[in-house]
């Protein structure tokens, strides 16, 4: 059994992992409302694509982040229902012991996978996050410097 150091240590890592998954969505979420109130009433030209990228870079990780707390919840459940079986408590497999060896191997095989996802997750959420920021401030630099892009794009001499 876990001592009470173990176990208080695990819960203040999963209280750390928790905040920071809602930390990232609230990055997310607010970077997206930031460039909404920036651009309303703004008319769309080619300076814009960068602007669209970074929103949709923040939809994506806020998706993750939504994706991953989903992972993590069946991980939980995963546990749960592991406890059951090993106690003998589980409806269906009560004390046969066949039936507990069998539910215990799937919910381990099925963990593992969920860690997996969890983990891909995780790690497009805070990618995408920052990926958004640089787009955003490439944006940023292209308005400050008054750069057209559109004409950069589509000049008639790269044309010919």
């Amino acid at each position: 059994m876990a001592t009470d150091l173990e176990k208080y240590l695990s819960k203040q890592l999963v209280e750390a992992q928790t905040k920071y998954t809602y930390f990232l969505l609230a990055i997310a979420a607010s970077a997206i409302a930031l460039v909404v109130r920036r651009t309303t009433g703004s008319s769309l030209d080619w300076n814009m694509l960068l602007l669209g990228a970074s929103v949709l870079f923040w939809a994506i990780s806020f998706f993750a982040g939504c994706r991953s707390r989903l992972s993590y919840n069946s991980s939980i459940y995963g546990n749960m229902e592991l406890v059951k079986l090993q106690s003998g408590k589980h409806p269906q497999a009560q004390n046969n012991e066949h039936l507990i060896e069998a539910g215990v191997r799937v919910i381990r095989d099925t963990f593992k996978k969920n860690q997996s996802k969890l983990n891909f997750w995780v790690n497009i959420q805070f990618r995408l996050l920052v990926l958004g920021a640089i787009f955003f401030l490439a944006w940023h630099i292209v308005e400050m410097g008054q750069i057209d892009i559109g004409s950069m794009l589509f000049s008639p001499e790269k044309i010919s």
